[in-house]
C-alpha cells in the first residue's frame, strides 16, 4: 500500500525538489520517492543529484522536468548527437551502454514478473548489440512543411517533448554516414523539384515520408518516397534521374501514393529505378526485400538472436517447425538446414513472395510459406489432416503481440517446445501469460536491437507441461 505523501513537502505542480532517482522505469524515465509518492523524471539517470520542477500530480505518482544537475552519476556519458534531449529516440545516450543493457535485462523481468506473474526458471543474462552506432538498417523519417528557407519540407523524427511535432534532422547516428547522406541528398532534390510537404490540415503538399533500407552487408540501398498528395509523374521521373545520378550506390527507388490520409502501412509501391528490392545477408543466407517486406532492424544483433533459437529449438534434423509471421524469411531460412521442414505464415503478401523468392535463392527445398490472416490460415492447417504438424512453433510477432485467437490456436496445438520473439516486453508477459496453462517459460533473455534507446527484443522459450 503507497504511504500517505507527506505533508511538510510541497508537491504540486510547480514546485522545486532536490533528489535522487535510484531506478528507470520501463520506458526510460528515471524514478525517485519523494513523500511517499514515486517521482518520474524525463532525462535523468540514476545517481543523479538532481533540482527537478513537479510537472503533473496523479493519484499515486508524479512528473517532474530537471532544472538543474547538482551531482553527476557514475555511469553518465556525454551525448555523441546534436539532436540529444530534443530527438523522441535515442532517450539514452548519456548512459553507459553497460548500464543501458543491464537496465535492459531487469525491465524483461520486472514486466514478466509484475505485469504477468509469469516465473520463467531461468532469465538468461541480457546480449548486447554487436554495433553501438550505425546499426539500424531502416529508418523513416516524416515530413513536415518548412518555411521559405527550407523549400516547404522538412525531413525529421519526432521530438522528445512533442510527438506530433516533426524537428528537422541534420544527423542520426543510428544510420550509416551514407545513409544519412542519401535522407538528406533526398530531401534537397525534393526541395529543388517543388515537392514541398504534405500538411495534414490543409490537404496541401506532397511529400509525407520518406524510408531508407539499408544491406548492412552488402551495401545496397533503398529509397522509398511515400506521397499523400498529388505528384507529377514529370517531376517522380526527374527524381529518380537525379537521385541516381547522386547515389550511385542506390539500388531500388520506390513509391507509394496514399489515395487519402497517411495510414501506418503505405500502400504497395511502384519502382521508380532498380530491381524493386535490395539484398541484405543475414546469418548465411541472401535476402531479397521489397520495399514493404519486415526484416529486422538490426542485422547483426538479429544474428545473435537467430543463434539463439538454434540453440533453443533442440533440433534433432527431423522436425517440422512452424515460423509465425514470419516476414521475408529470414529465421525460417536461417534454420531450414537444421530442420526436416519449416512452414512460415504471415499476412504480407508481400513478404511472402519475398520469403519465396529467398526460399529459391538459397536452395532452401524444405521451406514452404503460407499468406493471409494467421488465425485463419492456421485454422486452416490445423484442419487439413495433410498439413504437416510441428513438433517446434516460433512466434515473432509485432509489437502489439500474439492475437487472441492466435494464443488460443497455440495452446490447442500444443508443440513440444514454442520460442516467441518479442519487441514489447507488456505485450510478451501478457502472452506468455494467456499460454501459460499449456506451457511452461523455461528461459527468458533481453537481446539489445536498439542501443541508446529504452526499447528491447526478447525471447522467452516455452515447453509444453507434461511433454518430453
Amino acid at each position: 500500500m503507497t504511504p500517505p505523501p507527506d505533508p511538510a513537502v510541497c508537491l504540486d505542480p510547480g514546485a522545486e525538489l532536490e533528489l535522487t532517482p535510484d531506478r528507470l522505469a520501463y520506458g526510460g524515465q528515471a524514478v525517485a520517492r519523494v513523500g511517499g509518492l514515486a517521482v518520474f523524471v524525463d532525462q535523468a539517470l540514476p545517481g543523479q543529484r538532481l533540482r527537478v520542477q513537479i510537472t503533473r500530480r496523479h493519484r499515486r505518482h508524479l512528473e517532474a522536468r530537471v532544472l538543474a544537475v547538482l551531482q553527476e552519476s557514475p555511469h553518465y556519458t556525454p551525448p555523441f548527437c546534436r539532436h540529444f534531449g530534443v530527438c523522441g529516440g535515442c532517450r539514452w545516450q548519456h548512459l553507459s551502454y553497460a548500464e543501458q543493457v543491464r537496465w535492459k535485462g531487469r525491465h524483461l523481468k520486472e514486466c514478466l514478473r509484475h505485469l504477468g506473474k509469469v516465473a520463467p526458471r531461468e532469465f538468461l543474462d541480457p546480449v548486447p548489440s554487436p554495433r553501438e552506432r550505425h546499426y539500424r538498417n531502416k529508418m523513416t523519417f516524416a515530413g513536415a512543411p518548412g518555411g521559405p528557407a527550407e523549400g516547404g519540407l522538412i525531413l525529421g523524427l519526432h521530438r522528445h517533448d512533442a510527438p506530433g511535432e516533426i524537428f528537422p534532422v541534420a544527423e542520426c547516428h543510428l544510420l550509416s554516414p551514407g545513409a544519412m547522406t542519401l535522407v538528406l541528398e533526398t530531401r534537397d532534390l525534393c526541395r529543388r523539384l517543388g515537392l514541398t510537404a504534405y500538411d495534414r490540415r490543409t490537404g496541401q503538399g506532397v511529400v509525407h515520408a520518406v524510408v531508407v533500407r539499408e544491406g548492412k552487408r552488402t551495401g545496397q540501398k533503398l529509397l522509398h518516397l511515400l506521397t499523400a498528395g498529388q505528384a507529377r509523374p514529370q517531376l517522380l521521373a526527374r527524381l529518380a534521374e537525379e537521385l541516381c545520378r547522386l547515389a550511385p550506390d542506390l539500388t531500388t527507388l520506390a513509391h507509394s501514393h496514399y489515395p487519402g490520409r497517411p495510414r501506418p502501412q503505405p500502400p504497395p509501391g511502384r519502382i521508380l529505378a532498380g530491381p524493386g528490392y535490395l539484398e541484405e545477408e543475414l546469418a548465411g543466407v541472401r535476402l531479397r526485400v521489397s520495399p514493404e517486406s519486415f526484416l529486422q532492424p538490426n542485422p547483426e544483433a538479429a544474428e545473435l538472436l537467430y543463434d539463439a533459437l538454434r540453440e533453443r529449438g533442440e533440433f534433432t534434423g527431423r522436425e517440422v517447425v512452424w515460423d509465425l509471421y514470419c516476414g521475408a524469411g529470414g529465421i525460417a531460412l536461417a534454420l531450414a538446414p537444421r530442420v526436416r521442414q519449416v512452414v512460415g505464415f504471415e499476412l504480407s503478401a508481400v513478404a511472402v513472395a519475398d520469403a519465396r523468392t529467398n526460399a529459391r535463392l538459397n536452395r532452401r527445398d524444405n521451406c514452404r510459406f503460407v499468406a493471409g490472416d494467421l488465425a485463419r490460415t492456421l485454422r486452416a492447417a490445423l484442419a487439413d489432416p495433410s498439413f504437416p504438424r510441428p513438433e517446434v512453433v516460433i512466434a515473432d510477432p509485432p509489437r502489439a503481440g500474439l492475437d487472441s485467437a492466435v494464443s488460443a490456436l497455440l495452446t490447442e496445438l500444443a508443440p513440444r517446445r514454442l520460442l516467441v520473439v518479442s519487441c514489447h516486453p507488456a505485450t510478451l508477459a501478457r502472452d506468455l501469460a494467456r499460454l501459460s496453462g499449456t506451457f511452461e517459460v523455461e528461459t527468458a533473455q533481453a537481446f539489445d536491437f536498439f542501443p541508446h534507446t529504452p526499447h528491447l527484443e526478447a525471447l522467452a522459450t516455452l515447453r509444453r507441461r507434461g511433454g518430453v
